[in-house]
């Protein structure tokens, strides 16, 4: 059942991942990502990883795909202009390139295939706890400097998007 049930579910990502680059309008493709990583989420579930689908959930599914579509919100939207390159042999290398990309991908998986079938782990590895105790155990370190690199971030973010008022005669004296 398990298998039949991710079979479902890459179908539905793959379709969704065509959804995303094949769509001309970008809401649309905004939603077939947005159904990628519902899809995505409900696999990382089926494999026991609850906190990478909740992850999924929250980052991916919630913020990028909001962001996305708030700056198609902001920029209006219209990329028809883009769409149509005035190169014809463009089309050509990229279809091209694409098989070739694919070929390669699926030659790679066909030769790391492993000859038997084995256990990805214990069922709790990819829990909550699990992942809660070695951040906060073997990886404290650096999950504090990704804390510590991220504020930084936001720091610069907040002076660089400060605005400066000139200083007057009586603020220099």
């Amino acid at each position: 059942m398990t298998l039949i049930l991710f079979a479902i579910l890459a179908f539905i990502a793959l379709v969704g991942g065509l959804g995303v680059v094949l769509s001309r309008n970008p809401v649309y493709s905004a939603l077939s990502l947005l159904m990628n990583f519902a899809s995505i989420a409900i696999i990382y579930f089926l494999l026991n990883a609850q906190f990478l689908g909740v992850v999924q959930v929250a980052v991916y599914a919630g913020a990028i795909v909001v962001l996305f579509l708030f700056v198609v919100m902001l920029i209006g939207g219209n990329i028809g202009s883009l769409r149509h390159s005035s190169r014809p042999l463009a089309r050509v290398v990229a279809v091209v390139l694409v098989a070739t990309f694919l070929l390669t991908v699926i030659w790679i998986v066909i030769q790391t295939l492993p000859l038997s079938t084995t256990s990805a782990g214990p069922p709790e590895a990819g829990s909550v706890q699990a992942v809660g105790a070695a951040l906060y155990t073997d990886y404290l370190v650096p999950f504090e400097l990704a804390s510590l690199l991220l504020l930084v971030g936001m720091l610069g973010g907040v002076v660089l998007a400060r605005r400066y008022k000139p200083l007057t005669e009586d603020e220099t004296s």
